[in-house]
């Protein structure tokens, strides 16, 4: 099996370095694993892409890049670049270091880059480990997902749902903020939306006077209504989604062509 994978992390991060294990794992002694990593961290740049600016590019070690793009872009150059064209198998992007449920889906270049993925017609999954006060004191934060998530992966793979339409279905995973030995066991949950919290801005003073905003996340251990991504991870569970690119309202395309068609 011939593994791609990536991050928003950055090249260095250490949940990079967790996904290589779970990749080394899937893809066997036979199998390949190509690392294209943002050479930076690109946290919150869901979909992005290096539209109007080039790239650079540099090989670190042998099936070892790091491009100063997105996820996305991460994605593109190895593919049409890195690989000569030979496609990967398989596409995994990872593993975050904090969750991507709920609406912070929408921000995640994690995601972003199983997206692209999924819309240059691979399988991808995105695996994310959610963080808390039970993780804090681990020697690694990342237990949860190093323990479970070859395992996980590999339940995908062989039971889960994978077509090949325009808009391909890809997985969105997050490993719950738990020691690996308390993770509860895994459940497929719709996307969640934390109420009263939201991403805001924050203003600050520089030393020369000048203001400057930083960007400012909602409370992430808000709950999200029972059965959803966060919920289900907060009680301890991986929370496995299924999500399409395609953001049509399909529930409301009725109702609206009635209403002004």
């Amino acid at each position: 099996m011939r593994i791609l994978i990536t991050n928003d992390d950055g090249i260095n991060a250490p949940g990079l370095e967790v996904l290589e294990g779970i990749a080394r794992d899937l893809a066997g002694p036979d199998g390949e694993v190509w690392t294209v990593a943002p050479a930076f961290e690109q946290s919150g740049v869901s979909h992005a892409i290096s539209y109007t600016h080039p790239m650079m590019i540099a090989k670190l070690a042998p099936r070892r890049y790091a491009a100063e793009g997105s996820p996305a872009d991460c994605v593109l150059a190895a593919l049409y670049d890195v690989l000569q064209g030979a496609r990967p198998d398989l596409v995994l992007s990872g593993v975050n270091r904090g969750n991507n449920s709920a609406e912070n889906v929408l921000y995640s270049g994690t995601v972003g880059g199983a997206l692209e993925a999924a819309l240059q017609g691979l399988p991808a999954i995105a695996l994310s480990q959610f963080l808390g006060p039970e993780t804090e004191g681990l020697a690694d934060p990342f237990e949860g997902a190093r323990t479970h998530g070859a395992r996980i992966v590999r339940l995908l793979l062989e039971k889960g749902l994978w077509d090949d339409g325009d808009y391909r279905l890809f997985y969105n995973v997050n490993f719950p903020p738990k020691p690996a030995a308390g993770v509860r066991g895994q459940r497929v949950a719709a996307q969640g939306f934390r109420r009263d919290t939201s991403f805001g801005v924050e203003p600050h003073m520089s030393p020369s006077g000048r203001r400057f905003l930083w960007i400012r996340g909602g409370a992430q251990h808000s709950p999200t209504l029972p059965g959803t991504d966060a919920a289900v991870n907060l009680d301890g569970y991986i929370s496995i989604t299924p999500m399409r690119a395609d953001l049509t309202a399909h529930d409301r395309l009725a109702e609206l062509e009635a209403l002004i068609g």
